[in-house]
C-alpha cells in the first residue's frame, strides 16, 4: 500500500508536467492509463498460469471496474477540471472516512476510538498540509458540480474497497486486473474518441511521452499490482488510511524540485498523517487477522 500511494503521489508533479504543454489533455491521459494497463497486464498473463474466469464473476469484475477505475478515475480528473486543484485535494481526504464507515456497516468491521483516533489525525494533517501550500481560491468553471464529482470519485472507489474485498481474494492479481482494466477501456473509450481524433502526435515532446510511460508503467501497471495485492491481506479501512501518503510524497518533490517549501506547518502535517497511519495499524480491528 506504501508503494502503490507513493508511486501515485509522484504521478501528481508527472502529470502535470504532461499536461502543462497542452496536448495531452486530461481524457486522454486517463486513456493512456487505462488502456495502456488493459495492454500490459494481458501481456503479463501469458507468462503466468491460466485462470479461467466465471461469467458471473466476469460481471462482478465489470462492477468493480466501474467503481474502482472508471469512475474514480474519470469523476476526479472532469472534477478537478471544473473546481480549484486546492478544493479536490480537500475532499480527497475524505475517502478513508468514506471507508471506515462503509466497512463497519457492510462488513461488520467495529469502528474503534484508536481507528476513528487514526483517521481523524490523517485528516486533519492531509488538511493541514493542503491548506498550508497554495491558495485553494483558484478558479474554476463550476466548483460545486466540480466539488460533487471529486466527492464522487472518493465514494465509487471507498464502495469498491468494501464490496469486493472478499471477492479478490478468488483470483490471482493479474487476472483481476487485466479483466478490470478491459471493461473500463470498453467504456471509456467511446466518449474519447473525437480527442484521439484531434491530438496532435507529432507536437508532443520526448519529455512528455517519459511523462506519460511513468504514469502508465509505475502509476496504473506496478501501483494497482501493489494495490490489489496490499487490499487482500489488509482491512478496507487501513487500505484507505494510506490514501494520506499521496500529498506527502506529492509535497516532497515540490520542495526536492524548488518548486515548494518545508515550513513547520507542513512538518507537523506529516507527523500527523504517519501518526494518523499508526494509530488505524494497531487497532484492535486491524490487528486481527484477514480472513
Amino acid at each position: 500500500m506504501l508503494g502503490a500511494n507513493t508511486m501515485w503521489g509522484l504521478m501528481a508533479p508527472v502529470a502535470k508536467l504532461v499536461l502543462a504543454g497542452g496536448i495531452v489533455t486530461p481524457l486522454l491521459l486517463t486513456d493512456f492509463r487505462i488502456i495502456g494497463a488493459a495492454v500490459l497486464f494481458w501481456t503479463t498473463s501469458v507468462f503466468t498460469a491460466k485462470e479461467k474466469v466465471a461469467p458471473l464473476d466476469l460481471l462482478l469484475l465489470a462492477g468493480a471496474a466501474m467503481l474502482g477505475i472508471l469512475f474514480n478515475q474519470g469523476c476526479y480528473i472532469f472534477g478537478v477540471g471544473m473546481t480549484s486543484p486546492g478544493e479536490a485535494s480537500i475532499i480527497t481526504t475524505t475517502m478513508p472516512l468514506w471507508v471506515m464507515v462503509l466497512a463497519a456497516v457492510v462488513l461488520g468491521e467495529p469502528i474503534t476510538l484508536k481507528k476513528a483516533g487514526g483517521v481523524a489525525l490523517g485528516a486533519a494533517g492531509a488538511l493541514l498540509l493542503v491548506l498550508s501550500g497554495k491558495s485553494v481560491s483558484q478558479s474554476g468553471s463550476n466548483h460545486v458540480l466540480g466539488d460533487l464529482l471529486v466527492l464522487t470519485a472518493q465514494l465509487s472507489y471507498a464502495l469498491y474497497l468494501t464490496f469486493y474485498r472478499n471477492f479478490i481474494k478468488k483470483y490471482s492479481v493479474v487476472t483481476l486486473m487485466k479483466w478490470m482494466f478491459t471493461f473500463a477501456a470498453i467504456a471509456i473509450t467511446p466518449f474519447s474518441l473525437a480527442e484521439w481524433k484531434a491530438v496532435l502526435w507529432t507536437r508532443i515532446s520526448a519529455l512528455e511521452w517519459g511523462g506519460v510511460a511513468f504514469v502508465v508503467c509505475c502509476a496504473t501497471f506496478l501501483a494497482y499490482i501493489c494495490i490489489m495485492i496490499g487490499q487482500k491481506h489488509l482491512r478496507p479501512t487501513l487500505v484507505g488510511m494510506y490514501n494520506y501518503v499521496q500529498p506527502v510524497v506529492a509535497s516532497v518533490v515540490g520542495v526536492t524540485l524548488g518548486l515548494d517549501a518545508f515550513t513547520p506547518a507542513k512538518c507537523m502535517a506529516v507527523l500527523f498523517i504517519f501518526c494518523g497511519v499508526y494509530l488505524v495499524t494497531i487497532s484492535k480491528s486491524a490487528t486481527k487477522a484477514v480472513k
